[in-house]
């Protein structure tokens, strides 16, 4: 056989191969390209830019932000990253609602490349923990739903709902001022809790318009992509190609969402009174809002829609292959039986619904594979602990062997005792914000425990729905 058919059948055989092994990602971009979108890259290759893997996300209160720590969690796994976490005595927060210092995070999780835990945004902290590139990201949600559920979810801990008759909020938005105290102890969650998350003012009056317009050009200064819950996948278009993420990088399943019993529908009238009463984040929405499909613009109609398109498909693929073929159903905490699937429960009267993995999952499966699967759907409060516990035991191998030179400024010997100033703030914390990391089965009033578990996909639904927590 001649040189040229040998080299013939060598390359029509490497193309056989490649298909067989790259199928569904070649697709992928094969589709992107016809449309002349950037490649949607799932493999190294040479030439290409490296992905940005130094990230800090303020994960804002219901949001969708829980989805999003989620996905990069798992980004940081897949590549050997460090997550800053919080020390113990935060629980799984940064010591929230304290505005955030760098001596809330764990010694063991630093130096760090990403950060994604709830805080009150402080960026002069932030700045000196994270490293100089680091890219911040943070995540907005249209006021008067996001409110609503605000309402519904602290209703047992925020005083300013508590005293509210019937627990209505129809009755709040009537006389606020009658309810709302704006030192007491959680009433950053009945007024401008997005403000208040960013380190703004959550009680600057809305007549104060300089001081609303300098609060958002500070935002745009600090923050390099505001996304947006109500068009969460357009927003992680625009992340993947900010950081150079492939797809395969911002496939999620939803998380922490209510059943609709635990909704309550906004009757007219209603929206206008929340926007007016949270003024700062209205204006803050409305300006991210607009921002965000700028910059979809920018990219190209075209290319966003197909990009959506090709993330869906390829969620619905994972979702079934960790599923046994099917779409997984929303279950309550109590028909969830993986006790490390099961999310935390903030009141009796809110029910906020999970997932769990079938039984014979092992079936076919490799460990690899039950890991991803098991990620993909674990609450925030085990998914925390569980990285804890990896980052601790890598912190501890690689010590001694590291130079005193190489480590980072922040990290010093673990406390075995609480801090003073943290002490007052212990136990006053709603939820599993509150008390210490105990292993035992989450109560509605505790935080839950935690286990590896592996990701798995979520279906294409609107993303409205995803925000309807």
């Amino acid at each position: 056989m001649s040189q040229k058919k040998i080299f013939l059948v060598f390359v029509a055989i490497s193309t056989v191969s490649l298909l067989l092994h790259h199928g569904g990602h070649l697709s992928w971009t094969m589709e992107a390209f016809h449309l002349g979108c950037p490649a949607l890259r799932s493999h190294p290759a040479p030439g290409l830019k490296p992905k940005h893997t130094n990230v800090a996300f303020l994960k804002t209160h219901k949001t969708a932000s829980t989805t999003m720590q989620n996905l990069l969690f798992r980004f940081a796994e897949c590549n050997n990253l460090t997550v800053a976490l919080p020390v113990q005595a935060c629980s799984h927060q940064f010591c929230y609602p304290r505005s955030f210092t760098s001596h809330f995070v764990h010694p063991h999780t630093l130096p760090p490349n990403i950060v994604t835990s709830h805080m009150r945004f402080n960026k002069a902290e932030m700045q000196r923990l994270m490293p100089n590139d680091t890219i911040y990201i943070t995540i907005l949600r249209e006021p008067a739903s996001m409110f609503e559920s605000l309402f519904s979810y602290y209703n047992q801990y925020c005083q300013s709902f508590k005293r509210v008759p019937n627990g209505s909020l129809e009755a709040f938005l009537e006389e606020p001022w009658r309810y709302y105290r704006p030192d007491e102890k959680d009433s950053m969650y009945a007024r401008n809790t997005l403000t208040f998350d960013l380190g703004g003012d959550k009680d600057r009056p809305a007549t104060d318009v300089a001081y609303a317009r300098g609060f958002l050009a500070e935002v745009d200064r600090v923050f390099s992509l505001v996304m947006i819950a109500e068009y969460f996948d357009e927003s992680l278009v625009l992340l993947r190609h900010l950081l150079s993420w492939d797809l395969d990088d911002i496939l999620y399943v939803k998380l922490n969402m209510r059943t609709p019993s635990s909704k309550r529908s906004l009757t007219p009238g209603l929206p206008s009174k929340i926007r007016a009463w949270n003024s700062l984040d209205a204006r803050l929405y409305n300006h991210f809002n607009a921002s965000l499909w700028r910059q979809l613009s920018a990219l190209g109609p075209g290319c966003v829609a197909r990009e959506v398109k090709l993330l869906r498909r390829a969620q619905e693929r994972l979702m079934k292959s960790c599923f046994g073929g099917r779409m997984p159903l929303l279950r309550s905490a109590a028909q969830i039986k993986n006790k490390d699937l099961r999310p935390w429960q903030p009141s009796g009267k809110v029910d906020i619904v999970g997932y769990d993995l079938p039984v014979n999952l092992s079936r076919g499966f490799s460990s690899q594979a039950q890991e991803l699967c098991l990620k993909l759907i674990m609450p925030e409060v085990q998914y925390t602990r569980v990285l804890l516990r990896t980052q601790s035991l890598r912190y501890r191998r690689g010590y001694q062997l590291r130079p005193a030179q190489q480590l980072h400024p922040l990290q010093q010997p673990v406390r075995t005792a609480m801090p003073r100033h943290l002490q007052a703030q212990r136990g006053k914390l709603p939820g599993p914000a509150s008390g210490t990391w105990s292993t035992s089965t989450p109560k509605p009033a505790a935080g839950t425990q935690g286990r590896t578990t592996k990701l798995g996909p979520k279906s294409s639904q609107t993303q409205a729905s995803l925000t309807q927590k």
